[in-house]
C-alpha cells in the first residue's frame, strides 16, 4: 500500500480524513506508522516529541481515498502550548474553508499510565474544548501501549477508570472506546471500525468558531482554556519562585543555596515564558465588548469534563 505526505490544497471533500491527538508520546507517530509501514522515526513513543508539525498522509484503500493527518501533542518538546494550537488550528481552518470536514478523530492515550498526569489532563481538555459535542461521535479514543503493560489486569483497571471517569463525557456523546494492540492488524482494525459507521463528516468547534462566526484564535473556547491554563501556571509559578528563593536565602549550605539558586533561575525563566504567552492569548476590552453583543452561534459545544487533577 502506498502513502505519500500530502499538502492541504491536495485533499478533496470526498476523501476520508482521520485525524489523530492525543498528548506527546501517546503514540499518535507510532500508530500511523503501523498504517503506513513507514520506518519509525527517531524520538517516537519516547518522552520527547515527534511530530513537530501537521503531517497529512494519503492513500487508496478499499476504493476510498484516506487521508492521516498526525498532529503535535501538547506539552511538546520544542514548541510552547499556544504554537501547537495555532499549528493545528490553522490546519483546521485551511480545511474547513476548503469544504473538507473530517471523518474521524482518533485521541490515544497511554494505557501504561499510572495517573492522570497535568499534561496528560491539560490535553483531554483542549481536545475537549476544540473538538465538541457534535463531532464527539466521529471520535474514538484509544488506548496504546498494551504490549508494554507489566500486568494486564491492572492495565485494565485503568481503562475502566477512563471510561467511567475522565473519558465519561465523551462517551456521553457517543465517543467509542477502543484498544491498539501495536500491529497494523489492530491499526487498521479501528480505522475499518470508523468508516463501517457511515460516512458522516463534522466539523469540530475550533472550525465552526474560526469560520462560521469568525472568532480570533485566543476568542475560541480552546484558546479560552488555554488563557485560563496559563493564569494557573502563572500563579503557580510565582509561589515556587517565592519559596525557593526564601529556602535560598535561609540556607547555611552553599551547595545547596547554590542548586536552589540554579532552580529559581529555572522556573522563572519558565515564569516570564508564560507570561508572555499571557499577554498574546488575552483577549482586548473591545473585543470582549464586540463579542458579547454578537448574534452569531455554533452549532456545535463545548465539551463539560469533570473535575480534573492540576
Amino acid at each position: 500500500m502506498l502513502f505519500s505526505k500530502v499538502k492541504v490544497d491536495d485533499i478533496l471533500d470526498t476523501d476520508v480524513v482521520i485525524a489523530f491527538m492525543g498528548p506527546t508520546g501517546s503514540g499518535k507517530s507510532n500508530f500511523i506508522n503501523q498504517l503506513t509501514g513507514l520506518q519509525e522515526e527517531r524520538g517516537a513513543g519516547g518522552l520527547q516529541s515527534c511530530t513537530q508539525d501537521v503531517m497529512p498522509f494519503k492513500t487508496q484503500y478499499k476504493g476510498r481515498q484516506l487521508v492521516f493527518v498526525d498532529t503535535p501533542g501538547f506539552d511538546d518538546t520544542y514548541k510552547s502550548d499556544s504554537e501547537i494550537l495555532r499549528l493545528i488550528a490553522n490546519w483546521l481552518e485551511k480545511t474547513y474553508r476548503g469544504h473538507v470536514k473530517l471523518s474521524g478523530v482518533i485521541y490515544l492515550h497511554r494505557i501504561t499510565d499510572n495517573r492522570m498526569s497535568g499534561s496528560v489532563c491539560k490535553n483531554l481538555t483542549m481536545f475537549c474544548n476544540l473538538c465538541g459535542d457534535t463531532a464527539a461521535n466521529r471520535v474514538r479514543l484509544v488506548t496504546t501501549m498494551w504490549d508494554k503493560a507489566k500486568d494486564r489486569r491492572v492495565a485494565e483497571d485503568r481503562e475502566t477508570q477512563l471510561k467511567g471517569e475522565f473519558w465519561e463525557p465523551l462517551i456521553r456523546q457517543k465517543a467509542v472506546v477502543a484498544r491498539f494492540e501495536n500491529t497494523g492488524a489492530s491499526a487498521w482494525g479501528i480505522i475499518d471500525d470508523l468508516i463501517a459507521h457511515g460516512d458522516a463528516k463534522e466539523a469540530l468547534l475550533l472550525q465552526e468558531e474560526l469560520v462560521e462566526v469568525g472568532v480570533r484564535l485566543n476568542e475560541t473556547t480552546a484558546g479560552k482554556a488555554l488563557y485560563s491554563r496559563f493564569q494557573q501556571l502563572l500563579v503557580e509559578q510565582r509561589e515556587m519562585t517565592k519559596q525557593l528563593s526564601d529556602e535560598a536565602a535561609a540556607q547555611d549550605n552553599p551547595a545547596l543555596a547554590k542548586e536552589l539558586r540554579a532552580e529559581y533561575d529555572r522556573i522563572d525563566a519558565q515564569l516570564q515564558t508564560t507570561f508572555e504567552e499571557l499577554k498574546r492569548m488575552k483577549i482586548p476590552l473591545s473585543r470582549r465588548i464586540i463579542l458579547f453583543f454578537s448574534f452569531k452561534k455554533t452549532r456545535s459545544r463545548a465539551i463539560r469534563q469533570l473535575s480534573l487533577p492540576n
